[in-house]
């Protein structure tokens, strides 16, 4: 079976509490068995996909997997066409060389959420968001990437993981696949990337 759930901020992607300080995925998700494809941080947002497959689990977050990741980020300052192609050009982190496979300025675009807490706003300081889509992911890459070209992130949301997407699941919500219908959705994506 696969999960698709759209993880509000502040929320752990796993089922276990690291003290109390964020909530946990077991007080929005009652299947048993079934353990993240991946992670995003408690301070993001959007899709997150869980899984009781194994081989599920590692075609989708596994060493070797390539499947894309494409992310929303809100940031500090107004991200402009040269931003988005210094992230596909790509330079080199702390922990090896990152690059967005494909990259395009938003503009100002409409939450497609409230925020709890909402993003801190200065008027002196515009914003703006920016689309990324990876096919890799290290931790707080994103943040690390819009950083290094001078848009810090005020808020990160993942829209996509390879042909699944955010769009239409409620905010806190989820809905099931088969692994049937998942292993079939994710060869149809690979066939569609070549």
């Amino acid at each position: 079976m696969l999960v698709l759930f759209n993880k509000p901020y502040g929320v752990l992607s796993q089922f276990t509490s690291d003290g109390g300080r964020w909530k946990t995925l077991s007080e929005f998700i009652d299947i048993p068995d079934v353990y993240a494809a991946g992670r995003l941080d408690a301070d993001s947002e959007g899709l997150l996909l869980l899984t009781d497959h194994g081989a599920l689990q590692a075609a989708i977050a596994g060493a070797k997997s390539r499947v894309t990741k494409t992310y929303r980020a809100q940031v500090e300052g107004l991200a402009t066409e040269e931003h988005a192609a210094q992230l596909m050009r790509g330079f080199q982190l702390n922990d090896g060389p990152a690059r967005a496979i494909d990259c395009k300025p938003l503009g100002n675009v409409a939450e497609p959420w409230p925020r709890d807490p909402p993003i801190r706003a200065r008027k002196s300081v515009p914003d703006s968001w920016i689309e990324l889509t990876l096919d890799e992911g290290r931790n707080r890459q994103v943040r690390r990437m819009t950083a290094a070209v001078g848009l810090p992130t005020l808020r990160l949301i993942r829209v996509a993981i390879g042909p699944w997407r955010v769009d239409g699941l409620p905010h806190g919500g989820y809905r099931t696949l088969s692994d049937d219908e998942a292993f079939a959705q994710l060869r149809q994506n690979s066939i569609s990337r070549i």
